[in-house]
């Protein structure tokens, strides 16, 4: 199964569909690369500098990452806006109907995983989680200045 645009991008503003762009993906772990090529190639197509691309890049990468390993979810959807000249927004969606949300992980030293959320605080200007109006599951959002 292959990414594609959905047509009810509801949850970022419609408003502006040239500065809007989402993806489905299936719940497999190719997903994450998929959503990083996608990512990039959006935003470097609305010019958005390469330093800040690449921070969206690694966010996208683990909130889709999170998705496909820790839900249950038969799809996985992944938008974008560009809200401003200066800010832009990135949504994952899952399909976890379980209500339970994301949970907090405090890896050790040694530990491979468990620290995607970390770095999602620590790079985004602001991160959240919500239920999505279009999976029922969890909506992880992060936004993110243009500029340097």
């Amino acid at each position: 199964m292959s990414p594609h645009t959905t047509s009810t991008p509801r949850f970022l503003d419609a408003v502006r569909p040239d500065r809007t762009d989402w993806m489905e993906l299936p719940p497999q772990r190719t997903s994450a690369g998929v959503a990083r090529h996608a990512m990039h190639t959006r935003l470097a197509s609305w010019q958005v500098p390469e330093e800040v691309c690449a921070n969206a890049v690694l966010l996208v990468s683990e909130l889709v990452t999170n998705a496909v390993l820790h839900t249950l979810s038969e799809r996985i959807l992944c938008g974008v806006q560009l809200m401003t000249d200066a800010r832009f927004r990135l949504e994952v969606h899952d399909g976890d109907l379980t209500g339970r949300g994301i949970p907090e992980r405090r890896p050790g030293p040694d530990d491979e995983g468990g620290r995607g959320l970390l770095l999602v605080r620590e790079i985004a200007d602001s991160w959240g989680i919500t239920r999505s109006a279009l999976t029922g599951g969890n909506a992880v959002w992060a936004s993110l200045g243009t500029a340097l």
